[in-house]
């Protein structure tokens, strides 16, 4: 398990990569990290990446970002977790605080045109994932037949209790119905540390949210922005949108920043890459006063992130110490065939819905698909050839008129 400086250096750059060009939302994080980590830089295979994913899925907060920590965390130590989240985070909590400057342009038809390319690029990354993962986590009908059920009853109950209950349900079935699944060499996950750590850092989240919960009114203004964002980032399942009323609650009904700031906030970290959570910063910026500024954006990012990390870090070592039993083993293989559907039930909605509208959007997100699976290209390769066609056939209708 590499510790050096280099290894850092290396988590570092990769997910500052992913930092400016994972668009498309915590599910289509996935595909992009599962492309660059699993298939092209083999830093994990396909059975820890699924468990992984299955852990942060469990877990409240933002699961992609608990997913880049991990990733580092396995790959270089504490150091190299710290390094995956800044770099992966860096990016668009600095384009949001910039967004406001750019919403005229944004707002133009073209602007509009380069958005809708960004949900493009984010269909052909999904479905590149989807298809990675179901050949190696749904390798026989038991596990396919889970997946598609996984998929079906996200579809039809599309809420984060309805994800849980999915996971959980291919956990169960996984004991039953893959209890002849035998443990590649080593399945299990390796951190630097074991499960007393493990409880400490589970104990501080607990004491942390009972003393966000126990803050009120009569703090200091940053006291309270730190509360209020540990609170929403400590309680929500299903990532950056199930945030969001929570996070409206906590600072529109208060006064801190109006309906239509808070609204413009939420379709800036629609536009931009990286983790929606970051839309915490651009909230913390906008506060009046003591609360808001550089200083505000910064304690809204740090408290907003720090609970489901917390968490993360401190079920890893629990997730270790089980991972090699026989039961486990199956556990853990239905819950890769779960997360297997959540994935392909993500592609289709939201990605696909939001994104694939016309028969022209099909041929963009074909082109970019063939591009990602057939010739490796570079996601930003991927990005420029989405954006641009998806701007020329505005450009297109526009001359036609």
């Amino acid at each position: 398990m590499p510790r050096s400086a280099s290894a850092v250096g290396e988590v570092f750059a990769t997910f500052l990569k992913l930092g400016f060009t994972s668009f498309g939302g915590p599910i289509a994080h996935l595909g992009y990290f599962h492309r660059e980590i699993v298939a092209r830089r083999r830093w994990i295979d396909e059975v820890r990446y699924g468990q992984l994913v299955g852990l942060c899925q469990f877990l409240p907060g933002p699961a992609s970002s608990q997913l880049g920590f991990s990733l580092g965390l396995i790959r270089a130590g504490w150091l190299g977790a710290i390094a995956a989240f800044v770099a992966f985070t860096l990016p668009s909590a600095l384009l949001l605080l910039a967004f406001a400057y750019a919403m005229p342009q944004v707002e133009s038809p073209y602007g509009q045109a380069a958005i809708h390319g960004l949900k493009l690029v984010a269909v052909a990354v999904v479905a590149q994932g989807v298809l990675a993962m179901a050949q190696r986590l749904t390798p026989d009908l038991p596990r396919r037949l889970m997946a598609a059920a996984a998929a079906g009853v996200v579809l039809l109950y599309r809420t984060a209790i309805a994800q849980l209950l999915v996971v959980a349900g291919g956990a169960l079935l996984g004991v039953w119905l893959c209890r002849n699944v035998r443990a590649a060499g080593g399945t299990t996950i390796n951190v630097p540390y074991g499960p007393t750590i493990g409880a400490v850092l589970l104990v501080i989240f607990a004491v942390l949210l009972a003393a966000s919960i126990g803050i009120g009114s009569n703090a200091t203004p940053l006291a309270a922005v730190a509360a209020a964002f540990y609170r929403a980032g400590a309680l929500v399942f299903g990532g950056g949108h199930v945030v969001l009323p929570l996070l409206q609650e906590a600072v529109v009904e208060p006064g801190w920043i109006t309906t239509d700031q808070f609204l413009a906030g939420y379709g800036a970290a629609q536009a931009v890459p990286g983790p929606m959570f970051t839309v915490a910063g651009f909230l913390g910026a906008s506060f009046p006063g003591a609360r808001g500024g550089v200083i505000g954006a910064i304690t809204s990012t740090v408290a907003i992130f720090l609970p489901g990390l917390l968490l993360v870090a401190g079920a890893l070592p629990f997730w270790r110490a089980i991972g090699g039993r026989a039961r486990a083993v199956g556990a853990l293989a239905g819950v890769n065939a779960a997360v297997v559907g959540l994935l392909a039930a993500a592609l289709y909605d939201p990605v696909w819905k939001n994104a694939v509208l016309t028969p022209a959007d099909f041929v963009i997100a074909l082109v970019a698909f063939v591009l990602v699976k057939s010739t490796r290209s570079s996601v930003l390769l991927v990005l420029a050839w989405c954006v641009l066609a998806s701007i020329a056939r505005v450009w297109l209708a526009a001359e036609i008129k």
